[in-house]
């Protein structure tokens, strides 16, 4: 347990920021997800469009340090391949 004043402080912190870190990785799911139920759909402008929404949202996880460069990187390649072959 705890027992400094600076370990209690950093226990409640990474509370905080993992349910934060939680809400934006939920976001970016959110986001690749509607990609994919438009490449189910076969829908191409659908699937276009919302890989445009999706790749700032992925970048702002790099950023933000929720995701890994490459991990974020992969996804977005794998999308837009898929989504180029519609």
């Amino acid at each position: 347990m705890a027992n400094t004043p600076q370990a209690k402080k950093r226990i409640r912190r990474n509370e905080k920021r993992a349910e934060i870190n939680g809400n934006r990785l939920g976001r970016i799911r959110t986001f690749v997800k509607k990609v994919e139920a438009a490449l189910e759909g076969g829908d191409k402008s659908a699937a276009s469009a919302a890989l445009a929404a999706a790749q700032p949202e992925l970048a702002r996880g790099v950023a933000r340090g929720v995701l890994h460069k490459n991990t974020a990187s992969r996804k977005l390649s794998r999308l837009t391949k898929r989504v180029s072959s519609l």
